[in-house]
């Protein structure tokens, strides 16, 4: 750590270095030199490209002048063996009255920025540790089916996590998306990874997102994976739509959203997730 500080050009001492939980794929750390606090991740066991990926992500989103990301000071490409890290602005806060306002009405904001017309994204991401392709396609649908559902459908069959009823439910909804989702909806730079834990509150309690896997998409996705976990105040929801009204049909195409990251967490942690995906499948297939 000292070594790449040195590379930003903090020769000063560090008084602080303590770990910081709250992920589950890269080993972090509270870092304070004399000059400034750090936000550092380490990680030797991901692609190359790995914290690269982050950095432009949190970059597209900062391009839309909307809502808050940390600085990022340097990035590894591995060319070793060693840990690479990627080292960030410390965000800290507390919560006001005003956070969660800002947060829906910030986040709105960057759904509604000026964005390409095509849906997907020009290189791949991460979700989690498992790589997420993209591509542009002009049809929200067909990349739904051919990027999100599809790779994590065969991911699950490789890892006997697709038994034969779940995979013909989820062959049957694949091989009909055009019925339940819209083709054409507006193009909105996505999070992508928008869960509880990754945003925070920074000074004077204005919102941060962390930790993107940006993609090109109907903005819908984006509010589904918010309330499939939690971790949102009822009041965020109520000031987006003050800015971004939703569809009509937001219920409707809810779990069918929900659905592509209960496949990622399928197939990352186990089949203490199968039930619920086989309730969505049954949700629109056994009708």
């Amino acid at each position: 750590m000292e070594e790449k500080l040195r590379q930003l050009g903090d020769d000063t001492s560090i008084r602080k270095i303590q770990p910081v939980s709250g992920g589950d794929i890269n080993q972090a750390y509270y870092v304070a030199t004399e000059k400034q606090d750090y936000f550092i991740k380490a990680n030797r066991k991901v692609s190359s490209n790995f914290f690269q990926i982050e950095a432009d992500g949190l970059e597209r989103i900062r391009a839309t002048q909307t809502i808050a990301v940390p600085d990022v000071y340097y990035y590894d490409q591995k060319t070793t063996d060693e840990d690479m890290v990627l080292i960030m602005e410390w965000i800290d806060g507390e919560k006001t009255t005003a956070t969660s306002q800002q947060l829906g009405e910030q986040l709105a904001a960057m759904h509604l920025a000026k964005n390409t017309a095509q849906y997907g994204y020009n290189q791949p991401t991460f979700v989690g540790e498992l790589t997420q392709l993209n591509q542009w396609y002009d049809n929200w649908v067909d990349y739904y089916r051919e990027k999100r559902l599809l790779p994590q459908m065969e991911l699950a069959i490789q890892q006997n996590r697709m038994p034969q009823a779940r995979r013909s439910r989820l062959t049957s909804l694949i091989e009909h998306l055009e019925k339940y989702l819209p083709s054409k909806p507006r193009t909105s730079l996505l999070h992508g990874d928008l869960w509880g834990g990754n945003w925070l509150t920074g000074p004077h309690g204005r919102p941060y997102i962390i930790d993107p896997s940006v993609v090109y998409g109907d903005h819908l996705f984006e509010l589904s994976f918010t309330e499939l976990f939690g971790g949102f105040p009822a009041d965020f929801y109520h000031h987006y739509q003050d800015i971004f009204p939703l569809a009509d049909y937001y219920q409707e195409v809810k779990p069918l959203y929900q659905l592509f990251y209960l496949l990622v967490h399928l197939n990352i942690f186990g089949e203490g997730y199968g039930a619920s995906v086989d309730r969505i499948l049954k949700h629109y297939v056994d009708k």
